[in-house]
């Protein structure tokens, strides 16, 4: 019934974590990972539990609710149950004085409860050496995001046309997406590690919807369905002839995700500016996806590319008016934003199979977001697109 992650896989998984920390911190006594999506990489399942990798000890999972389905689903060799952390605690003894958390994830309550029965006297910040491991993506993790890459393709490049209709809903052209995206295979959900960030699909735009504000960071807005869900789309914006149609939508398999938006133009015409200003948002895109090589400086990249963009052109470049994101394309795997990012300050050297989603776009006021995305995995030749080639600006009949 389960799609086990293999014994293998995870062996490796917490092997580059060990390593990692005893490069960046040789002193490291304890790792304790809490978040559903570490533990899924590290276990193969994802439950109310704990994971915890001593340095001088095996990793244990210890798992409160479910037991049963973590040993149904995991291949991690050593799962116990728990009543408490009191019980992994009298297990660990004797306690580390120096405790490695996702810090950007554990709730403080939590921490209190954990350090109730642990007593450790330090804490420090594994999320950064997590997701450092996490960039780099295994044989067995680009099989799953190149099976995502082609549902993506298929959906947005050849079925999404045949969806719209007069006078349809962002909403309703959100629901009956969703719907072709899960019998071809998407897993269901787009996932952030960005906090308290919900989404859907993504963003489901007709016209000046793409650029309507959002506290989300990226380029690109939507109304949403209301204040209190501000997500998917708009019930009252209706497509109609000449609009502009953004999707920027994330999907997924087996837990691994690939991004990219198409546009479409909706029995019409775009003024001549807006298609020049869309087709350099497309060559930026392949300017960039060809510096994705091991070596390579995220930040370099970024300034490489922008520094050769006219300052009229800036404007409203990566979003709109003065709402600019400021990076051009983002890590992606059981996150959809992940690190390294193509921005000012990501200095670390990208490596070979990790995977970005290149993103250049601009918005033009009373037309909407303009540009592309797709998702690339870095080679020694540049970055291999896993998500279609196709260019934007659909005409549909």
């Amino acid at each position: 019934m389960f799609n086990k992650v293999p014994k293998i896989e995870l062996q490796s998984r917490l092997s580059a974590l060990r390593t990692r920390m005893d490069s960046e911190c040789p002193e490291w006594q304890l790792i304790a990972i809490f978040s559903k999506i570490n533990q899924f990489y590290f276990t193969g399942t994802m439950q109310d539990g704990v994971v915890l990798i001593p340095r001088d000890k095996e990793a244990t999972y210890w798992v409160r609710r479910s037991l049963q389905r973590a040993q149904d689903e995991s291949e991690f060799a050593d799962i116990r149950p728990m009543n408490s952390f009191r019980d992994a605690a009298d297990a660990m003894a004797p306690l580390a004085d120096t405790v490695h958390l996702e810090t950007e994830r554990v709730p403080l309550a939590m921490y209190q409860r954990f350090n109730k029965h642990f007593s450790f006297k330090h804490v420090a910040a594994a999320d950064n050496t997590i997701a450092m491991v996490r960039s780099i993506k295994s044989s067995y993790e680009l099989e799953r995001m190149e099976r995502s890459g082609l549902i993506h393709q298929k959906i947005l490049e050849q079925r999404l046309p045949q969806l719209l209709e007069p006078g349809m809903s962002e909403a309703e052209l959100g629901g009956v997406l969703y719907q072709e995206m899960i019998a071809a295979g998407h897993h269901g959900i787009a996932r952030f590690s960005m906090y308290d960030t919900e989404v859907l699909l993504g963003h489901i735009c007709f016209g000046e919807s793409s650029i309507y504000p959002t506290s989300f960071d990226g380029p690109g807005g939507n109304y949403g369905m209301s204040p209190a869900v501000p997500l998917l789309g708009s019930r009252e914006r209706k497509l109609s002839a000449g609009d502009l149609v953004f999707v920027d939508i994330g999907c997924g398999y087996d837990g691994y995700h690939t991004d990219k938006t198409m546009t479409y133009v909706y029995r019409g015409q775009l003024p001549d500016e807006a298609i020049a200003i869309h087709k350099k948002c497309v060559q930026i895109q392949n300017d960039t996806a060809k510096l994705l090589k091991p070596g390579a400086i995220p930040e370099q990249i970024y300034a490489e590319i922008t520094d050769k963009l006219e300052p009229e052109f800036l404007k409203g470049f990566m979003g709109f008016g003065a709402r600019q994101a400021r990076f051009l394309g983002h890590g992606i795997g059981l996150y959809i934003d992940e690190i390294p990012v193509l921005a000012k300050g990501f200095v670390q050297p990208l490596q070979k199979n990790m995977v970005l989603a290149i993103e250049p776009k601009k918005g033009v006021a009373g037309i909407g977001l303009l540009g592309t995305e797709n998702t690339f995995v870095v080679t020694t030749e540049g970055g291999r697109c896993i998500t279609g080639n196709h260019p934007g600006l659909m005409y549909v009949a």
